[in-house]
């Protein structure tokens, strides 16, 4: 067999591997937009599929309807932005001095980052700290427990070592300071790895419901993956489908949950293509380099 002819089976059989792949990520979300956009006869019958059947919006307007769910968007976005910036200053923080050679004690700092990624304390001592520290029912409850994480940080750490240090002596000789040589030189640089960290505290602070379900009581901090969770979890009928003073036709639990679904995903998959030309060279530069 020619190396032409084993090339092109090999393309071949990678192309119908990524495709299957795909085809398998996609199908349960398009599955769940189908059924919020289908009709309760054909959701009860098992109808729908990938496509909706019977088209209708009144799940997705009685999500809309509900004050409740667009505060919790709003906060949650609000959440996530404070939390991502908050979040990319202090691994920021942390990255920059651990790649110098000249600070006392690297060493001993990375073993110690490196057994947090493996070691952690558990749910209940976590709990007990956040009572202790006063943080029930408040908003730093879920932005400080997770402020650095150790295996971003270790890809920044990895993508700084990477960069000359002879672009920093040269700025070092011209009297740049630290902070001015990592805003001015190294953060420009860095642009991919950052677009992706971003990303994915984002996505993290985004999708997590397990912190606010433990530390938070108060609706009005309720994140929005919390207020999907209760929804699902109290079959969500009894606040939705009764709501005052509604003539429109009672919807199954099953359209109103796929509805909060696609309403809780589509904002952070409409900043995904954003970053993606950064997400892509930036995680596997800190693959390669990591």
């Amino acid at each position: 067999m020619s190396e032409r002819t084993s090339n092109r089976i090999f393309d071949i059989v990678n192309i119908s591997f990524i495709s299957l792949f795909v085809i398998f990520c996609l199908a349960p979300f398009l599955h769940t937009i189908a059924i919020s956009l289908s009709s309760n006869r054909a959701i009860t019958s098992g109808e729908v599929t990938i496509f909706p059947k019977e088209f209708n919006w009144n799940a997705y307007v009685q999500v809309f309807s509900d004050q409740s769910m667009l505060y919790s968007l709003g906060f949650t976005t609000i959440l996530t932005v404070v939390t991502t910036v908050l979040c990319m200053l202090f691994t920021l923080a942390a990255a920059y001095p651990l790649t110098k050679k000249k600070l006392k004690g690297r060493k001993l700092f990375m073993y110690v980052i490196i057994i947090t990624m493996f070691f952690s304390g558990g749910m209940i001592p976590e709990y007990l700290l956040i009572r202790d520290l006063n943080m029930l029912n408040s908003v730093w409850a879920l932005i400080l427990p997770g402020l650095v994480s150790p295996f971003n940080l270790i890809i920044l750490i990895s993508f700084f070592r990477g960069i000359p240090e002879s672009l920093e002596e040269s700025a070092e000789i011209d009297g740049s300071s630290h902070v001015h040589t990592l805003f001015k030189i190294i953060l420009p640089l860095s642009m991919p790895v950052l677009a992706t960290l971003a990303l994915f505290y984002a996505v993290g602070r985004w999708n997590g419901f397990q912190d606010s379900l433990l530390y938070i009581n108060d609706p009005k901090l309720y994140p929005l993956q919390l207020k999907l969770f209760q929804m699902v979890q109290n079959n969500m009928v009894s606040e939705l489908t009764l709501m005052e003073g509604a003539n429109r036709t009672p919807l199954t639990p099953e359209s109103l949950k796929a509805a909060t679904v696609v309403f809780a995903t589509v904002p952070i998959l409409l900043v995904y293509p954003w970053l993606q030309k950064y997400f892509v060279s930036g995680a596997m530069l800190g693959a390669v380099k990591g």
